[in-house]
């Protein structure tokens, strides 16, 4: 396990949560109570700060909105269009309603307009396989033919399993294709990761996200402050994203 993994996996709200309270019982029992009290309180403080609504407008959206999403139309021409595996909140259109298959918007579907847009005449697919044998870049590639775009113009890096290797070995790949300038397709919320990482590889890429995903709903029952379970799951990818971003700060990979 990498260690971005490790700290991620530490930190997720319900996961630190659950530990704090059980070192905090452990503690009670050796008669340490002031300290089981702060551990205990802690782990409930950090529970319900990611599970209320604002917390993840806050955090989350401030990373959305640090490349603002631009329309397939407004963007300009590129050499590529290179698309990242992997999803955020699994591709809803909006962190805070409930999830429905019909509505969901991957990061291939922003892929697939950008070129029927005549952004670029290739799209460059990244992602290896995280279970099974069949790699992310099959996986997208085959969604993209289905689009409507020819088999032609796709050109697949199944190797990399991390952002930093998407950068990596898109890098390679793009060299060898002799292309200098791409659109860089994933979620909002992991561009400002992906585009680091990829400008460090010396990729002169465009930011080209799919659309923002932590906005506030029409529904107007909708609360700031109401601890949601929903919010509490989803938000593990915004703390997945602040701990990304500190540990390929710390190994000079932004």
């Amino acid at each position: 396990m990498s260690l971005s993994s490790l700290l991620t996996n530490l930190v997720i709200p319900l996961n630190l949560g659950i530990a704090l309270w059980v070192l905090a019982v452990l503690f009670f029992m050796l008669r340490r109570r002031r300290i089981a009290s702060f551990l205990a309180a802690g782990g409930t403080a950090w529970v319900l700060f990611w599970s209320l609504p604002a917390s993840s407008l806050w955090a989350g959206g401030h990373l959305e909105q640090l490349y603002p999403y631009t329309p397939p139309d407004a963007l300009p021409r590129a050499e590529a269009i290179v698309v990242l595996g992997g999803s955020t909140a699994s591709n809803r259109p909006n962190w805070f309603e409930p999830y429905d298959r019909e509505t969901t918007v991957t990061r291939v579907d922003t892929a697939a307009q950008l070129y029927h847009a005549g952004r670029a005449p290739v799209v460059v697919v990244s992602g290896a396989a995280l279970d099974g044998v069949v790699s992310e870049a099959q996986i997208m590639a085959h969604s993209l033919r289905q689009q409507g775009v020819p088999a032609e113009a796709i050109l697949e890096e199944s190797e990399s399993l991390t952002t930093y290797e998407n950068a990596v070995y898109t890098s390679r790949l793009l060299k060898e294709h002799d292309i200098s300038q791409v659109l860089l397709v994933t979620s909002a919320l992991h561009m400002p990761r992906a585009m680091g990482v990829f400008r460090k590889q010396q990729v002169n890429a465009v930011a080209a996200g799919s659309p923002p995903q932590i906005v506030v709903p029409e529904d107007p029952p909708f609360s700031f402050w109401l601890p949601s379970m929903q919010v509490l799951t989803a938000s593990r990818s915004v703390v997945k994203e602040y701990v990304g971003m500190l540990v390929y700060w710390l190994r000079g990979w932004l």
